[in-house]
């Protein structure tokens, strides 16, 4: 991180940890759309980028726009303690292993395989390094990041057939990694809330063992028709461009975009699915589609909870560094992980 962009995030903690009514003065006056009012610190975090005249990331080509995720995510990442990280190769597909502290190295545990949001063109290991660390010591689990393949180097179903091979092995080799077989749970946000959604399919249909799903904003279809779409798709951070950059550089037949192992909303859902808790954030364009399955997985005979968080937008889950709403909502949404594998 270069000195100005450690500035950045300095300022950035130091506004967010100013009194409510200060921070109120700061972000200016109240937003609200479609009846829902933007929470005052996700404004100001979305005005000191303005502020900072940081490119938006579909704006930039792919490799600049890659660096500004990662920059982006490291500004509200903050300084997240974890017991061990090793790095390692699960089943041909590069992931990375958190242990929280506490636990040691031969316990067997509850373990979540997560998958990093992105839109399916950006993110990496690195950007949600933080809140995979957060996710584990608060929930007393482990949890192994997947570093799936990218569009536009590899399209769609790459970034599914990674997802699939990686869980796959973790049940086959949950011993090495001193993983309760009973208690392997999948997750992910955002595109990967979408393969982690298709990774439980995959699992009640080959019979392998999936204690939990654990689905944050998740994309369940790619025709972009929900109302939310439209409703938030500007000025909130996660908008139609970038969105619709992602669908058409990962999966660009438009022709696939209602195939089941792209939009999970059209799957065909079979019996035995994990439980699951689906989370959105109320002025998030993905936020429909994530309640919509939910729904679907009720339908489907899945035991499932949903929750949306009030005020907040899309990329609440890497705002653990900052402010107080961020780190609420990831502490809710561990308990809830803790709950089920812990």
């Amino acid at each position: 991180m270069s000195l100005l962009e450690r500035a950045r995030a300095v300022a950035a903690r130091a506004a967010l940890a100013l009194p409510h009514p200060v921070q109120r003065m700061l972000a200016g006056r109240p937003v609200r759309r479609g009846g829902e009012l933007l929470g005052v610190e996700p404004q100001l975090l979305l005005r000191l980028q303005r502020i900072g005249r940081e490119p938006a990331i579909e704006s930039l080509p792919i490799p600049e726009g890659r660096l500004a995720t990662a920059r982006q995510a490291a500004l509200v990442a903050g300084d997240q303690p974890i017991g061990s990280v090793r790095d390692l190769d699960a089943g041909g597909v590069p992931a990375r292993l958190y242990v929280p502290r506490g636990l040691a190295a031969s316990e067997a545990s509850g373990l979540l395989v997560y998958f990093h949001g992105g839109g399916f063109v950006y993110g990496d290991l690195e950007t949600h390094d933080a809140v995979c660390r957060v996710l584990a010591e608060q929930a007393g689990v482990r949890v192994l990041a997947v570093d799936y393949r990218l569009a536009p180097e590899a399209p769609w179903p790459a970034a599914v057939d990674d997802a699939v091979a990686a869980y796959r092995w973790v049940v086959e080799h949950a011993d090495e990694l001193a993983a309760d077989p009973g208690r392997i749970a999948v997750g992910g946000d955002s595109a990967g809330g979408n393969l982690a959604a298709l990774v439980a399919i995959a699992a009640a249909r080959a019979g392998w063992r999936c204690a939990f799903q654990l689905l944050v904003y998740p994309v369940t279809d790619m025709t972009a028709s929900m109302e939310s779409r439209r409703t938030f798709g500007t000025g909130l951070f996660l908008t139609t461009r970038f969105m619709d950059l992602g669908r058409d550089t990962y999966v660009p037949d438009r022709g696939s975009w209602t195939d089941p192992r792209v939009s999970p909303l059209f799957a065909e859902l079979p019996e035995g699915l994990a439980p699951a808790y689906v989370a959105t954030a109320a002025l998030d364009p993905l936020r429909d589609e994530g309640e919509a399955y939910a729904a679907r997985l009720a339908e489907a005979g899945a035991k499932v909870e949903t929750r949306c968080f009030g005020g907040q937008i899309h990329g609440f889950v890497n705002m653990v560094g900052v402010g107080r709403s961020g780190p609420a909502a990831v502490a809710e949404i561990a308990a809830a992980l803790r709950a089920a594998i812990g």
